[in-house]
């Protein structure tokens, strides 16, 4: 793994590298995820399929949704490592 990655900041000296920028985890950063936890009636993070990008709201995930819709759709980034784009 030490070969796959950087820290090089400038893309002409990455490569083809992954760059993990370390700076992120500094005290006053926040990383959010898929499926990031936050309090009720605050919009939460969750992963969409293609077809849900345009008619998808902020609001519509939050604690109270989120269980329901993972129980119906499953993890709909579940098999994002098999499919590749530009």
């Amino acid at each position: 793994m030490p070969d796959q990655v950087t820290i090089k900041w400038w893309k002409e000296e990455r490569g083809e590298r992954i760059f993990v920028d370390y700076n992120q985890t500094a005290r006053d950063r926040t990383i959010a995820s898929a499926y990031s936890v936050r309090p009720a009636r605050t919009p939460g993070l969750a992963p969409l399929r293609w077809d849900e990008v345009g008619d998808a709201h902020p609001r519509e995930f939050d604690l109270a949704t989120m269980p329901v819709r993972f129980a119906e759709l499953g993890d709909v980034h579940a098999d994002m490592d098999d499919h590749r784009f530009p």
